[in-house]
């Protein structure tokens, strides 16, 4: 049987869980702005998710200072790729079940 208490809750909530997912998708972190068209979050949505993550540990920033005005670009710290792919062992072991 599953233990559906490994699930980490932090990364289960469906924008968070969008967030890694975009995350992981690459090495390089993402600018503020392109996270936030591609998920099609508010400012205050996604900012919120992203503070939640970063206080887990699992989202690391960082301010990027070029022409205009600066940009904040979003990464995972190597603590949330480890939890991102614990994460989604347990689906694989959930979907694995159901098959």
């Amino acid at each position: 049987m599953i233990d559906f208490s490994k699930l980490d809750k932090v990364i289960h909530e469906k924008g968070r869980l969008s967030i890694m997912t975009l995350l992981a998708s690459r090495k390089d972190a993402w600018p503020f702005q392109d996270l936030k068209s591609e998920l099609q979050m508010s400012d205050g949505n996604l900012i919120t998710h992203l503070r939640t993550l970063a206080k887990a540990g699992y989202v690391e920033s960082e301010k990027i200072e070029g022409e205009g005005r600066p940009q904040t670009h979003y990464g995972l710290t190597e603590a949330g790729r480890v939890a991102f792919e614990g994460y989604l062992k347990v689906l694989e072991e959930i979907l694995d079940l159901g098959r």
